[in-house]
């Protein structure tokens, strides 16, 4: 059944959990995932009764995965999350040509993704031609599937045509900030009213671009203090600025680590949380492709920024 749109936005104006795929011996573990999965929605705090969203993304590792494994991990979180929450799949536009077909494969799953986060393009581009492709993209993925698109923006360059994809295409619904506060005013300012939502994409840390304009954020640490995420954008939603902030500052040890070194540690960090945690709720697998557990020295600072989150768990 497909979501109405503004459940739809109402959903991501909360949080987006993208969730570490768990791996072992080089593949996906699909059983540890599924046990993520059903921690999230088992473990839904936000106010309101909004539906959880999941999004699997670059937290999530799509970029080092075959196509075929990223079908089937759409396939079997749709699964496992039977209509109890909204799924977001990120679409990694390289080649744009294999992107177009995963993201046509993947409406035709049994139960399709609810929107797709289109993720930043590599190689050599201008701002023009990237508008110009995405127009025409978003127009025959559109008609075809019913495709409803968001934009990762994770290049200042962009940020106009950005902006002017959500004003002018019924497609893109949204876009994501994957810069810096200071992208926040200019974008909310210039997307017409009505035309989409702007969501904070650097973690949780999501407190003064809330106060700027975003609504909901992604977050990578919710598959193991869900309690934490939801009560940032709970607090948010409430306008209680004071609160979202004294839980940011509970969480900000654990974000260092995570966006340290051009987000070195973004998903193993994550990775040694859920083993210090030591739940049988989670399962954060043995690290994935190109992300080795973390070194001792930094298991130890991860050791001290997850004390005062247990309480999340």
């Amino acid at each position: 059944m497909v979501i109405a749109k503004d459940d739809l936005l109402a959903a991501l104006s909360t949080v987006t959990s993208i969730p570490v795929v768990p791996f072992r011996q080089g593949k996906i573990d699909y059983e540890a995932h599924a046990k993520n999965v059903r921690y999230l929605l088992d473990h839904n705090h936000l106010s309101g009764h909004i539906r959880r969203v999941i999004g699997i993304a670059g937290t999530s590792l799509i970029h080092h995965v075959s196509k075929s494994d990223q079908i089937e991990l759409m396939r079997q979180t749709a699964e496992c999350m039977n209509g109890e929450g909204v799924l977001m799949a990120g679409i990694a536009p390289n080649p744009i040509s294999d992107a177009e077909d995963l993201l046509r494969q993947e409406a035709t799953l049994p139960t399709p993704p609810d929107c797709y986060l289109v993720m930043p393009l590599t190689g050599v581009a201008n701002a023009e031609g990237i508008f110009q492709y995405y127009s025409d993209m978003a127009e025959r993925l559109g008609s075809e599937t019913g495709a409803r698109l968001l934009y990762y923006l994770r290049n200042k360059a962009e940020r106009e045509i950005a902006v002017r994809l959500v004003n002018e295409s019924e497609h893109f619904i949204g876009l994501k900030i994957g810069t810096d506060i200071d992208d926040v005013e200019p974008i909310v300012s210039a997307i017409h009213d009505g035309s989409g939502l702007v969501i904070w994409g650097v973690g949780d840390r999501s407190t003064v671009p809330g106060q700027h304009g975003t609504r909901g954020h992604t977050s990578g640490i919710n598959v193991v203090f869900a309690g934490a995420s939801d009560a940032i954008n709970n607090a948010q939603r409430d306008g209680d600025w004071e609160t979202s902030m004294q839980v940011e500052q509970e969480i900000a040890g654990l974000e260092e680590i995570r966006f340290r070194d051009g987000r070195m540690y973004n998903y193993s960090a994550v990775v040694e949380a859920m083993r210090q945690i030591g739940s049988d709720k989670i399962d954060g697998g043995e690290g994935g492709p190109f992300n080795p557990p973390v070194p001792k020295e930094v298991m130890k600072e991860i050791e001290s920024a997850i004390e005062p989150l247990r309480k999340y768990h």
